[in-house]
């Protein structure tokens, strides 16, 4: 039997899962690895660690799953967009890798914004500037870290430092770093210009060659297969942006729908054939497809933020829920559901880790009062994560003459049918999802079996491995509902505008 392994990781968390041909999961297996936050505003995991979680989760997928390595016809891996990932001359991490939820470069776009730089740069690349981004990391460095760049052999995103040690051969994948604002995306290629523009020329030599997403980019080494058991020469895909493989995974292939996941980040994404030039969104990058672009509207203000309150506010809740062979997200969903839609809760905005309204903002529950409970704070982070989602589809929808088909829904929520009713409720668009656990992985299975032959394209192989579930539509008198409280919602991230900035000098002390 051929079987197919995608690799995915996220912010906090490794993730390997088994495919049939069919898309059948055969396994999967995931462990964590640890955030590290040296600073307010710092987010870093050690690189080693984040290699030896991948060697972990191969060998016990292929253990659950009872596969044997030689039936592994092709591997694919994707991870986190943005962020860090730095490879030393000595054949070493040169520093800790830096996860794209980091803000310790906010004042760098803000700063390219004033002076005309971000200007330049989107004429170039389609993209404004975000301080996660790798070349907002790289000018912090060049600053304040100027003895970590001279030691640096390459430059990777997180999923092709992953295949890197997989295979033994530098490559950058074009999904992941047409999302850095590294490639001019008119011209397909890394732009010295651009480079210039950021003050970074003298990185260029440590920049991976470009490659396809479903192209073979390596094979396993037989290093890396001494640590991860897969065999020696099993064909390495270019992978994928994991916002990319989550929209093949929901069979997103084209303008007809919206892909949206809520994950760590808020993705919000369609394919196009050509980039929204007039910059009103937030992200014009190449799609796995190459007669598309992927247009993004993101931030990381989605159920990362679901996950802060699970452990920080309900620690004996999740211990109890654990005891009785539950879930903590179980025991949310139903308090959720307990309170009917036209209650008022709170208003919550998912800006933990970062915002997509101020650099600066951060999260609050607004409108506190005696009568709320957990279950309505709950509730309330529920609907303040889904109201950030519309606020970047608002801007996606200005972008098309046609009102999509549906949103196709990944990540977290997914798995709620009541979180996945209130994106439908406050969304006013019919929602589905994917019967699948892991979208990531499989859009990265779906790309190893494009890459290796068994499919002649991402289209056929998407039609025959994704699962698309059943179709959630609104409520019309729960939208008009939603309506009002979204308006209050952007109320009071207008009315608190001003405040972020002296909070954040209160923060570091000035």
């Amino acid at each position: 039997m051929k079987v197919f392994l995608g690799l995915d990781n996220g912010g906090t968390t490794t993730k390997a899962a088994l495919y049939d041909r069919a898309g059948r999961e055969l396994g999967v297996s995931s462990m964590s690895t640890a955030m590290l936050t040296p600073k307010p505003g710092f987010t870093e995991r050690d690189m080693e660690e984040m290699w030896q979680a991948n060697c972990r989760v191969i060998r016990e997928v292929l253990q659950k799953a009872n596969v044997r390595p030689e039936e592994v016809a092709g591997v694919a891996v994707c991870g986190h967009g943005k962020g860090l990932y730095l490879w030393g001359k000595d054949g070493r991490p040169a520093r800790n890798g830096i996860i794209s939820t980091d803000n310790r470069a906010w004042e760098y776009p803000v700063r390219w914004k004033k002076d005309g730089t971000e200007e330049k740069v989107f004429a170039l690349s389609c993209q404004h500037i975000l301080s996660c981004q790798p070349v907002a990391l790289l000018a912090w460095l060049r600053d304040h870290e100027g003895e970590v760049l001279e030691r640096v052999q390459w430059i990777f995103e997180c999923k092709d430092y992953v295949r890197f040690r997989l295979t033994g051969e530098a490559r950058a994948e074009i999904t992941d770093y047409s999302g850095a604002n590294l490639v001019n995306l008119h011209t397909r290629e890394y732009d010295d210009e651009l480079l210039a523009l950021f003050g970074l020329s003298r990185i260029r030599g440590a920049l991976p060659p470009l490659c396809a997403s479903t192209g073979i980019a390596g094979f396993v080494s037989p290093e890396a297969s001494e640590q991860c058991g897969l065999l020696p020469g099993t064909p390495v895909a270019g992978g994928m942006f994991d916002i990319d493989a989550c929209a093949i995974a929901v069979n997103v292939l084209n303008e007809r729908n919206i892909c949206m996941i809520a994950g760590t980040w808020s993705i919000n994404e369609y394919p196009r054939r050509a980039p929204v030039l007039d910059g009103t969104v937030l992200m014009n990058s190449l799609f796995c497809l190459p007669d598309y672009y992927l247009i993004e509207e993101s931030s990381p203000t989605s159920a990362g933020n679901n996950e802060w309150f699970a452990k920080t506010l309900l620690p004996e809740v999740a211990q109890e829920a654990e005891t009785e062979g539950k879930s903590v997200y179980e025991v949310m969903n139903r308090w959720a559901e307990e309170i009917p839609a036209e209650e008022f809760v709170p208003v919550f905005l998912p800006f933990l880790m970062a915002s997509n309204v101020h650099p600066n903002a951060k999260g609050t529950f607004v409108g506190l009062s005696m009568n709320h409970t957990r279950k309505h704070l709950v509730r309330s982070v529920y609907e303040g994560i889904v109201f950030c989602h519309r606020y970047h589809l608002e801007k996606l929808l200005a972008t098309r003459e046609d009102a999509p088909d549906c949103v196709r829904l990944a990540g977290g929520a997914a798995r709620s049918k009541v979180w996945t009713k209130m994106f439908a409720d406050i969304l006013g668009l019919p929602v589905e999802t994917v019967s699948v656990n892991e979208t990531g992985a499989l859009g990265c299975a779906i790309a190893a079996a494009t890459a290796v032959g068994e499919y002649a394209s991402l289209e056929e192989a998407a039609r025959n491995m994704c699962p698309v579930g059943e179709r959630v539509l609104p409520d019309p008198a729960a939208h008009e509902i939603y309506n009002r409280r979204y308006a209050l919602y952007k109320r009071a991230v207008e009315c608190l505008d001003g405040l972020w900035d002296e909070m954040q000098a209160c923060i570091e002390g000035k």
